[in-house]
């Protein structure tokens, strides 16, 4: 039988990771959802919510909207790896 329920929540320390790894200035939620293995949905809502905290910023361009990590991301990171 197939594992049920939720699958393995991903940890704001991944997210805030793929950020701080990057060489690009800021990510496409898109390219989250390839890395962590999330919905685009679920990417969006945990970027989101990152934000309200002061880990991330965003801006919405040309009908698209991309995320980067703050410098409180980057102290949140290296205090919680």
């Amino acid at each position: 039988m197939g594992e049920r329920g939720r699958k393995k929540t991903v940890s704001d320390v991944e997210i805030l990771r793929q950020f701080a790894l990057d060489p690009a200035p800021f990510m496409h939620p898109t390219e989250l959802t390839e890395t962590l293995d999330m919905s685009r949905q679920g990417v969006y809502k945990r970027l989101k919510d990152l934000e309200e905290q002061g880990l991330l910023e965003s801006k919405k361009a040309a009908d698209t909207r991309n995320w980067w990590i703050t410098d409180e991301g980057r102290r949140y990171l290296s205090e919680n790896s």
